[in-house]
């Protein structure tokens, strides 16, 4: 172990000389060196290394490759006796150990890692650059295919389009956006779009002509809308026809509140007309200007948004070396190369399914396939049509699957990789085992996180890990991601000891998860944080965790450890909670049910509740009235009145997810002696009728009437015969 620590450490630390600059100055000019995970900052902690050689990187490069072609020449036939001989034992101690993947991952990850540095220099870090190396490379293979549904409800067309074909349309298009709209390099743009091959045009159009695509949740409407655009400094909207609803809504407040802001209402079939045209004019963007001198890689590539506890949505920068670098590798470990299909039914303005399915499989010069929307009936069916070899998930969407019809598609499809995030523990083998599916690649994410946790899970080890590689790699993560010890009574803070530091959580309790930032001084190299959001981003950041100056992200969210190594994820902290696959703001949610009634109500208190064979939480509401009668003296139909009179207020100010599923009216809010609201104590609530069967619950049925939930309800919830 010492010699590969001081192996790599000597690799990633060394000054090298390259068209004569030392990498070393531009790492340390550019603060890139934590572009290795912590290869440089960590080991030449651990080991001292001095900064003396000036080995053109070209040789290094050549030298690592040939070391490990010789390598595994000397090893093959020692690998075929051990193997004959001791097949099972090593079997066995390959599944513990991983060991098969630290070899698969460790020299691309090597290899990789020098190829950024070198695009660094040569100031070509974008993924545009990455994009166009595929299509020189990959020209006639698939780039997108998209299952377009026909008005006949379950049929679809396929359209498909290659590298270059791709590549056509997106100048073309550039061409439209700089002459016809007068989208400059560096302007900040909005793409309010339904998951279609527009969508993926528009994004790297954008890209080549040098602005920055901000990805508007369709969903938004009203305030939350107008602060998203506000927030951004966006100065144009391109929406998409099947988009526009919540847009031509919210557009009398957009024009009062952002005068500036030009919004643009494509016209689809119109445009594409010109752009599928060989004659119609393209545009390729001077270097210069999509390049400048002074971007570096942790400024923004796109921006997404995420909601958070300030009850608005937080525009996340995604930066260049998340979307190049970060995504690069992802595709690598996920398995995906240049004859992989990843489909998805996820949004497309989500960070799953932008960077790390379209990013992804992309960077590899595989195909992206996508669905205009997720539909559990036709998944399966949709991702025969597209001949995926990888699907993305979200525990819920395995739950919606593995509760419908058996269908033919689920043995016609050539998917070998699921990969997501949320797939319980309890349905992980069913769900592999009904769809015929030999890899399930569960994985830890944040929108705004600087890196991803991932598993590629085969057999029966490491079901629910969202977090499992070899031991090799499992030990260099452990420099620079950790599970911190939560206090004991509250596991929504982490706890210090005596001199003020951190602990690492023991196996098996929860601790939260914490990213290093390399550069403390300098957070936004490691962490970039949220546009216009300061405050916010401040909060994302811990330091002196474990030792004095020292900086790390929070990822808010508790996970466990094994004897293994390996990580699973347990809940959301904080307040927010998850729900249909969407993050939900409990304080967003308290400020709308306020001003649906601020005459009747006087506090409210919204936590998501659990709610048996569903993923995630359930909205959960407590209401205090502005009256002084109690509560149970009123009558439900009184409740009732008030609560549906509040519904076509709440429908038009939160997206449906966000809705409160279940409300519970008291005469008093539970408080701490320092006056904050005893949420825990909210979350735990037992239903149908709390833990002394004397609670008084309504619901939300159908989403459309809250009524009184009984016992019958409640079976019929816990059955799934009624739908939350």
């Amino acid at each position: 172990m010492k010699f590969m620590t001081r192996l790599i450490s000597r690799y990633t630390t060394q000054a090298t000389n390259l068209g004569g600059v030392h990498i070393s100055e531009t790492l340390e000019s550019q603060d890139h060196r934590n572009v290795l995970f912590s290869m440089a900052a960590s080991l030449r902690c651990l080991n001292n290394t001095k900064l003396v050689f000036k080995v053109p990187l070209f040789i290094i490069m050549r030298i690592l490759t040939l070391l490990f072609r010789l390598v595994r020449i000397i090893l093959s036939p020692i690998s075929y006796l051990v193997n004959y001989y001791l097949g099972d034992y090593f079997h066995g101690l390959n599944e513990r150990n991983r060991i098969k993947e630290d070899w698969y991952i460790i020299p691309y990850f090597l290899k990789s890692v020098f190829l950024y540095i070198i695009s660094v220099k040569r100031h070509r870090f974008q993924t545009w650059y990455i994009f166009i190396n595929q299509v020189e490379k990959n020209g006639d293979r698939l780039a997108i295919r998209y299952a377009s549904p026909l008005k006949q409800k379950g049929e679809y067309a396929l359209e498909s389009y290659t590298y270059k074909e791709t590549y056509d349309i997106v100048l073309r298009l550039s061409h439209i956006l700089s002459y016809t709209y007068n989208v400059q390099a560096g302007d900040c743009v909005g793409i309010d779009c339904t998951n279609k091959p527009l969508f993926i045009f528009l994004w790297l159009a954008f890209w080549n002509i040098g602005a920055v695509p901000a990805f508007v949740n369709y969903n938004a409407i009203g305030n939350p809308l107008v602060h998203s655009l506000r927030i951004s400094n966006i100065s144009q909207v391109f929406i998409d026809p099947e988009a526009s609803a919540n847009i031509v809504k919210t557009e009398e407040e957009i024009k009062n509140a952002l005068p500036n802001i030009k919004l643009n209402y494509l016209d689809e079939a119109d445009l594409s007309h010109t752009l599928l045209n060989p004659s119609s004019p393209t545009f390729l963007q001077d270097e210069k200007l999509r390049s400048p001198s002074n971007l570096t890689d942790f400024k923004p590539a796109m921006l997404i948004y995420t909601s958070g506890t300030t009850g608005l949505p937080k525009s996340a920068i995604m930066s260049w070396r998340k979307a190049a670098i970060g995504c690069q590798l992802f595709g690598y470990v996920l398995h995906m190369n240049n004859e992989s299909t990843v489909f998805t039914g996820m949004p497309l303005f989500h960070s799953t399914a932008a960077l790390l399915g379209v990013c992804a499989v992309i960077s590899q010069g595989g195909c992206i396939a996508i669905a205009n929307k997720f539909s559990a009936t036709n998944f399966w069916k949709q991702a025969y049509l597209t001949e995926a070899t990888h699907i993305q998930y979200v525990g819920e969407v395995c739950r919606y699957l593995l509760h419908t019809p058996v269908s033919k598609y689920e043995s016609m499809h050539c998917v070998k990789v699921a990969y997501g995030n949320g797939l319980r523990p309890d349905i992980w083998q069913k769900f592999r085992e009904r769809f015929h599916i030999e890899v399930i690649g569960e994985f830890y994410a944040a929108t705004e996180a600087p890196f991803a946790t991932t598993s590629f899970q085969r057999g029966t080890f490491g079901i629910g890990a969202c977090r499992n590689y070899g031991t090799i790699i499992q030990w260099f993560l452990s420099l620079q991601q950790t599970l911190v010890k939560m206090d004991p009574n509250d596991d929504s803070v982490i706890y210090r000891n005596k001199k003020g530091f951190c602990e690492v959580a023991p196996v098996g309790e929860p601790g939260e998860m914490l990213m290093r930032i390399f550069f403390p001084r300098k957070p936004e190299t490691s962490f970039q944080g949220y546009l216009g959001n300061e405050r916010e981003t401040k909060s994302k950041v811990i330091r002196n965790v474990f030792r004095k100056g020292d900086a790390w992200y929070r990822c808010g969210d508790l996970l466990k450890s094994d004897e293994y190594g390996l990580w699973y994820f347990l809940d959301r902290m904080g307040d927010t909670f998850r729900w249909k696959s969407e993050n939900v703001s409990t304080t967003e949610v308290e400020d709308e049910v306020l001003l649906s009634n601020e005459n009747k109500i006087s506090q409210v208190v919204v936590v998501g509740i659990k709610v048996p064979k569903y993923e995630g939480r359930a909205g959960f509401a407590v209401l205090k009235l502005t009256t002084d009668r109690d509560i149970h003296t009123i009558s439900d139909e009184e409740n009732l009145a008030m609560l549906n009179g509040m519904l076509p207020f709440l429908n038009q100010s939160l997206p449906k997810y966000a809705l409160p599923l279940f409300v519970k009216l008291v005469n008093e809010i539970k408080m701490t002696d320092n006056h904050k609201v005893l949420k825990k104590l909210y979350r735990d609530q037992k239903l149908p009728a709390g833990a002394n069967g004397k609670d008084k619950i309504y619901w939300l049925r159908d989403y459309k009437e809250y009524k009184v939930l009984t016992n019958e309800d409640w079976f019929g919830i816990e059955s799934q015969s009624l739908k939350l």
